[in-house]
């Protein structure tokens, strides 16, 4: 409910619509399933608010700045990496505190602040070792994609990589994810081919994706899935993936045996 009143608010400022939202989506609680998971609710509260508004992007500002501000701290960023006694590593530090710009969460964030810490901060898991000795195995990389202003520091991630990439994006906008034209904003095309996984979900649910992306997931030798979203979709997964993400709520922080607010290099499979 928090979330539909917040993206509500962003997309306008008719009081009426915004009570016709929160009705609405009030009244889909009473379909969800407690097996249901976060990205499944959020799919029908963005359907309401674009039903609704006729706004399909809420976010598109808010969106276009953040990557604005990214790109503003990218040579800055670069040259941390160079610099670094182990750039891959860095690169994923990087990589992962852009995950904290995630307006589905109930949270501000500075980016730059998180940016220091998460450079100095300990891995709750860390399974770099295992990362890096798959990574030296695969022909090519499937990266999968969270949110847009994340998508800069992902592209650092993609230079140190030294693999093929195919960068996963979200069919449509919903909340503030990453879109093919928000992947092009960020400078992504120079480092890696874009594609949709055909998802409408705040995440990579199977069952929402197009047949191109399927056989690429079913086929990749090495798989890097950024953000809570993602890993809420694919924890359950048989394919090999490294979740990179920020637990930012205690429900993630519980399903992974974190404290909240800590960092995590996860491997399965």
């Amino acid at each position: 409910m928090s979330q539909a009143l917040r993206a509500g608010k962003f997309t306008t400022n008719d009081e009426s619509l915004i009570k016709e939202i929160l009705d609405k989506v009030g009244c889909a609680i009473k379909g969800f399933s407690l097996d249901q998971i976060p990205p499944e609710m959020g799919k029908v509260i963005y359907e309401e608010i674009k039903n609704i508004t006729g706004v399909a992007d809420p976010y598109k500002n808010i969106k276009e700045a953040n990557i604005q501000e990214s790109l503003g701290l990218y040579p800055e960023l670069k040259k941390l990496v160079r610099g670094s006694k182990n750039p891959l590593l860095t690169a994923i530090r990087i990589a992962i505190a852009g995950n904290v710009m995630d307006l589905g969460v109930n949270k501000t964030f500075d980016i730059k602040k998180d940016l220091k810490q998460i450079l100095q901060q300990d891995f709750a898991i860390f399974d770099f070792e295992k990362f890096v000795a798959k990574l030296n195995k695969a022909d090519s990389v499937l990266y999968l994609g969270d949110n847009a202003g994340e998508s800069v520091f992902d592209k650092i991630l993609i230079e140190e990589l030294g693999k093929p990439v195919t960068f996963v994006v979200r069919e449509i906008p919903i909340i503030n994810d990453v879109t093919y034209e928000d992947a092009i904003a960020s400078g992504l095309h120079e480092v890696a081919e874009i594609i949709s996984s055909g998802s409408t979900a705040p995440a990579i649910l199977l069952n929402l994706c197009n047949a191109d992306f399927l056989n690429r997931f079913n086929q990749a030798e090495f798989i890097i899935s950024k953000g809570q979203g993602n890993f809420e979709g694919l924890s359950d997964s048989y394919r090999p993936i490294f979740f990179l993400l920020k637990a930012k709520c205690p429900v993630i922080a519980k399903e992974l045996c974190v404290k909240e607010n800590e960092i995590i290099l996860k491997s399965i499979n």
